[in-house]
């Protein structure tokens, strides 16, 4: 049962140094910033699944979890859609 945690730290040990080495790499800002947030879904999904024991959880905790996800996702692309959404006359803040 402890041996499941001590794999899933490990691999959370190694993110953590794959984040380090993805800084050290000289890509432009968005690849940086898409890795960097790549690693960090990765190891909030594992901490998330196991620590929170959300892997042996009931159907209905896995739906409102996704549901969540879903509106934040919708949120998100309102407000990047409300960026570009400039009345005549105004000018557009950088």
């Amino acid at each position: 049962m402890h041996r499941k945690y001590f794999i899933v730290g490990f691999i959370l040990l190694l993110l953590t140094v794959a984040t380090v080495a993805a800084n050290k790499l000289h890509a432009g800002v968005a690849l940086a910033v898409f890795i960097a947030l790549l690693i960090a879904t990765l190891k909030g999904s594992l901490v998330a699944s196991f620590f929170m024991h959300l892997v042996s959880e009931r159907k209905a905790v896995l739906v409102l979890l996704v549901s969540t996800l879903f509106l934040f996702i919708v949120m998100m692309g309102l407000i990047l859609i409300g960026r570009f959404d400039v009345y005549e006359g105004l000018q557009h803040v950088p």
